[in-house]
C-alpha cells in the first residue's frame, strides 16, 4: 500500500518524459517489488524483479517501516548502511523530487480557503492511518 501511496503523491507534471525501473527487496520478510515510472505514472508489482532495472534498493521491511512513519529518512537509512542502492542512483533522486505534499487547507467552496495546514513530511513518509475506533 505504501508504494501505491507514493504513486498517488507523484506529480505527473514533474514526471513527464521520465522513465525508470527500480527493484525493491526487503530481505527480512523475503518480499520483492518492481517499481516503474512511465507515462507520468508510478506503478508497482509485488513478487517480481526486473532484469533491466535501473536501480535496486535493499532494505529490511522493519527499517522501511521507520521511513514510512517519518522516524528516519531514507537518506539516513542509506547513510547508516541499513538501506543499499545498487545501480544508477538518479531514479531515486528523481522520485524524491517528484513527490508532492497534499494541501490540507484546500478550498471546499470558493472563498473558504484556510491557512496551509499541510504538515512537513520527509519525501517517502506516509501519513498515519486514521483511527477507526469511533467516537466512543
Amino acid at each position: 500500500m505504501w508504494l501505491d501511496f507514493l504513486g498517488i503523491r507523484l506529480d505527473s507534471r514533474l514526471a513527464k518524459g521520465k522513465a525508470f525501473k527500480i527493484n525493491l527487496v526487503t530481505p527480512d520478510n523475503d518480499e520483492k517489488f518492481v517499481v516503474e515510472l512511465s507515462n507520468g505514472t508510478l506503478t508497482s508489482i509485488v513478487g517480481f524483479q526486473a532484469d533491466d532495472a535501473d536501480l535496486s534498493i535493499t532494505i529490511n521491511r522493519s527499517d522501511l517501516e521507520q521511513t514510512m512513519m517519518g522516524v528516519v529518512s531514507f537518506d539516513e537509512q542509506l547513510k547508516s548502511g541499513k538501506a543499499k542502492l545498487e545501480g544508477n542512483r538518479e531514479p531515486y533522486e528523481q522520485l524524491k523530487g517528484m513527490l508532492v505534499q497534499f494541501d490540507l487547507g484546500f478550498e471546499m467552496m470558493p472563498g473558504t480557503s484556510a491557512k496551509d495546514l499541510t504538515p512537513e513530511q520527509k519525501p517517502f513518509q506516509a501519513d498515519p492511518p486514521a483511527s477507526s475506533a469511533g467516537a466512543g
